[in-house]
């Protein structure tokens, strides 16, 4: 497209630039506005979707959304709690014989049913689920009255050059650089302008500023062409009435899954959600995919509702990969959500790691902004997230492989015919040894999906190994490598542990008395003195004391048994509730100990060390999953 030259008479001029207006560029809004920052966004398209994409929340997002004033809305659209915590597997919604409609198992998921008290001891936040399309237009309107006049839709950044000579593709951060100049065009005037930013925030998808910058990807790419189906339909007489998702397996998915169901609401759930979303998997390259005729039709097929009145909403098409962007941070500009790391949804952790990036960053920006930290600080940006999105994306590529043993269960394979494959579902659902031994077999299947839909220690439970934290030396807690099993920890690194504590009759979390700005140093009440006049020394950077037994009480005694310190110790906490140092005994000078340990944190006087570990496990479970798809897609219809 031909672009008018800039009018050097509209420029701007922001601490920070916003590039991308999906729920991490308008949560980095909020996270910036909440702490006295003012920017710019830009979005090229509207401030809103039109497909449901993203839908689940996990207790670290619901945490933030807490802190940005939007929580409780998302909480309001969400479903109720006992229409939508389970995940299910069925042979089809309906159809003319006892095995259609059959249902063959599920798992409880997203912090529901079994799982509720370990979610509740995580946080104090719960799970939440809301489609994009619905989440979207809440963060906008919140972000427009954060920045008036700064949130603006049908703006496209087109180039994006630095101020410095030798601070661009090749340099990596580090060094002071006062900033970069992006060209934006207006695409509704069809005029252009030049904004100048300290920073730049690019949560565009990948889409510009990544090319713009020259920063790849590694990891498997175009494995799938992904086709979903948005429709409204009345299906309360078939769906199941507590499963927000439910897998198809029948002789339609040749051995694989047919096609899974995602309830979308709104105001109704379970079987009365009044939309869905359907979704199916196709080769790259078939053009099977782009007959929206074609596509309906077999959406009702494998619903076994061949006569189904759907009004289809939309049918969109994305590829299944799992990518990790080679660099985080070019500069004076940082990559976020899938501008650096992008998921297969299985495990819905596309959206949350992104929110979990805006998190980590915003602080440290802000901090740099408001001179309570060096620039080298946002060097730990890269450093600690890109290890977290690499182990997400691995674990998602993981995640898609595990249903496939279900089918396999139920005696279903390639090259099976309609009839042969009934017949081996009758045999599964028979009340024979064989017939029992194959509902053994489906069972241990779905229930090794808690892998992906009971992952809280892969939600709640990572921590920051190398940044803005200052080991202790201790091990991490006990099944740190699981993906379901959580231990709460004080250990630096890892958030800190939510406790209830009592504050004159009133319930209040250990998590949510963080101050979003400076530090924050939990003490003991009987020894705080020491530590409050180490505090008030400090000069250059806010400091909050929280006096834990005093006014603040802890009744069951867990915070004490948690902490990982003695009664004089205490625990430096970032404002993303990441510990950042702990010390278990008083030091011999409190005030000179904490003073060395802020300068070592806010103003290090080199970069952390960057991500140093390669990602095989990301292209291993990739080439898995390229060779099964090229067996059959369907194993990887999936919609979370």
């Amino acid at each position: 497209m031909n672009r008018p030259a800039a009018q050097d008479s509209a420029d701007l001029d922001v601490p920070v630039l916003i590039v991308g207006g999906g729920p991490a560029g308008l949560t980095a809004v909020l996270e910036l506005a909440r702490r006295g920052i003012e920017g710019l966004q830009v979005e090229r398209r509207a401030f809103t979707a039109h497909f449901p994409r993203a839908h689940l929340l996990n207790v670290r997002t619901m945490e933030t959304f807490h802190d940005v004033g939007v929580a409780e809305q998302v909480y309001r659209e969400s479903p109720p709690e006992d229409r939508w915590h389970k995940c299910a597997w069925y042979t089809s919604l309906a159809g003319p014989t006892p095995l259609h409609g059959r249902k063959i198992g599920e798992v409880d998921a997203w912090g529901g049913g079994a799982d509720a008290a370990r979610y509740a001891a995580a946080s104090p936040r719960r799970f939440a689920n809301l489609p994009q399309l619905r989440l979207d237009t809440i963060l906008a309107e919140h972000a427009a009255r954060a920045w008036p006049g700064r949130v603006r839709a049908r703006h496209e950044l087109v180039d994006l050059e630095f101020d410095e000579p030798g601070a661009g593709p090749e340099g990596q951060g580090g060094g002071k650089n006062t900033g970069a100049t992006a060209t934006i065009f207006d695409r509704e005037s069809g005029r252009s302008y030049r904004v100048h930013a300290r920073f730049v925030i690019a949560a565009d998808g990948g889409r510009t500023c990544a090319g713009l910058l020259g920063v790849g990807v590694s990891g498997p790419r175009a494995l799938l062409d992904i086709v979903s189906v948005y429709f409204a339909a009345d299906l309360s007489e078939h769906a199941d009435p507590e499963a927000l998702l439910t897998y198809f397996v029948s002789p339609a998915g040749q051995g694989t899954f047919a096609g899974a169901l995602l309830a979308l609401g709104p105001g109704q759930w379970g079987a009365r959600s009044p939309e869905w979303s359907l979704g199916l998997a196709y080769r790259i390259g078939d053009p099977a995919a782009d007959d929206s005729d074609a596509v309906v039709r077999q959406a009702r097929e494998i619903l076994g509702l061949p006569d189904l009145d759907m009004d289809v909403r939309a049918i969109s098409h994305w590829q299944f990969e799992g990518v990790v962007a080679d660099r985080f941070r070019v500069g004076p500009v940082f990559f976020v959500g899938d501008a650096a790391h992008r998921h297969p949804p299985t495990g819905g952790l596309g959206l949350n790691t992104a929110i979990g990036d805006v998190t980590n960053l915003a602080w440290k920006i802000a901090a740099v902004l408001d001179g309570e930290a060096a620039e080298t600080l946002l060097d730990s940006y890269e450093s600690e997230r890109m290890p977290i999105a690499a182990r997400n994306v691995e674990h998602s590529l993981r995640n898609a492989g595990r249903h496939a043993p279900v089918a396999t269960a139920l005696g279903l394979a390639k090259g099976q015919s309609e009839e042969d494959g009934w017949a081996q579902i009758a045999v599964w659902a028979g009340d024979t040894p064989e017939g029992a031994r194959r509902q053994a077999a489906s069972a241990v299947a779905v229930a090794h999906n808690a892998e992906d839909y009971s992952q809280l220690n892969i939600e709640a439970g990572f921590a920051y190994e190398a940044g803005a934290v200052i080991p202790d030396g201790t091990p991490p807690p006990p099944g740190h490598d699981s993906a379901i099993e959580f231990h709460p920890t004080a250990r630096p690194g890892h958030h800190v542990p939510h406790v209830w504590l009592d504050r004159a009759g009133e319930r209040v979390s250990t998590s949510d008395l963080v101050a979003p700005v400076g530090m924050t140093l939990f003490v003991d009440a009987a020894h705080s003195a020491v530590w409050r006049r180490a505090a008030e020394a400090v000069t250059g950077v806010r400091l909050t004391v929280v006096e834990v037994g005093d006014t603040l009480v802890d009744p069951s005694g867990e915070w004490t048994s948690v902490r990982g310190t003695g009664p004089d110790g205490a625990l430096l906490v970032r404002p993303d509730r990441h510990v950042a140092w702990r010390v278990a005994t008083a030091p011999a000078d409190p005030s000179a100990e904490l003073a060395a340990v802020l300068r070592r944190l806010l103003h290090p006087v080199q970069a952390p060390p960057g991500f140093r570990g390669d990602l095989t496990g990301i292209t291993d479970a990739g080439e898995a999953l390229r060779v099964t798809a090229a067996r059959d897609p369907r194993l990887f219809t999936v919609v979370e």
